[in-house]
């Protein structure tokens, strides 16, 4: 697959959730994205890194695409955007990145929402379609997951979904310019590891 041949709608992947439906990221998608975002700022920024001057640009957009696609084409990182089923509306994205294969098969999912879809149940949803997607399709072993301490919005949805509080990561990430301590979360496919599949990429 050429680099930024997926991005066109003839190649996508997509993934079904109680209301929604998840797909990687389209070039045309840009205006709703930053409209989102921007109109979500002040509601998502205390949870994220730091976001550039040019973030919400078209030019910033385009690399963002640019660098999606490179992981996805590895087999690294699955972007989604999450959609609500009933109007279309696009109401956040989920991520599966930094997936290791070897000894490890895991992979780790970070999320957000913009601020006029909170407390809906679409997060949860795509949660749940990303970690059947990471243990059916992808065939991994483990997924993970961390968030802020005082996120407790966020904790409930990874509770609710079935992940596993596994302990606490002393300044784990830069959120918003500040090393912030992160809990940790996990999850164990439910799958016997002679029934998991194990791709090094998606096809």
């Amino acid at each position: 697959m050429a680099l930024l041949d997926w991005i066109a709608p003839e190649n996508d992947l997509r993934l079904e959730g109680e209301g929604v439906r998840l797909r990687p990221h389209r070039s045309g998608d840009f205006a709703e994205w930053a409209d989102l975002r921007a109109r979500s700022r002040e509601f998502l920024q205390p949870w994220e890194p730091t976001w550039p001057r040019d973030d919400l640009t078209r030019g910033a957009y385009k690399r963002r695409l640019q660098a999606y696609a490179h992981d996805l084409e590895r087999g690294l990182a699955y972007p989604f955007l999450v959609f609500r089923h009933s109007d279309g509306a696009m109401v956040g994205g989920i991520t599966l990145s930094n997936v290791r294969r070897g000894v490890a098969q895991m992979g780790s999912i970070g999320y957000w929402v913009g601020q006029p879809f909170t407390r809906r149940g679409y997060t949860l949803a795509a949660v749940n379609a990303v970690t059947r997607f990471a243990f059916t399709r992808l065939g991994l072993h483990r997924v993970e997951a961390a968030c802020i301490p005082t996120n407790e919005p966020s904790r409930g949805v990874l509770l609710k979904a079935g992940f596993k509080h596994e302990g606490l990561a002393r300044a784990y990430l830069r959120i918003n310019g500040i090393w912030r301590d992160h809990l940790l979360f996990g999850m164990i496919s439910p799958a016997p590891a002679s029934e998991q599949r194990h791709e090094d990429v998606l096809v």
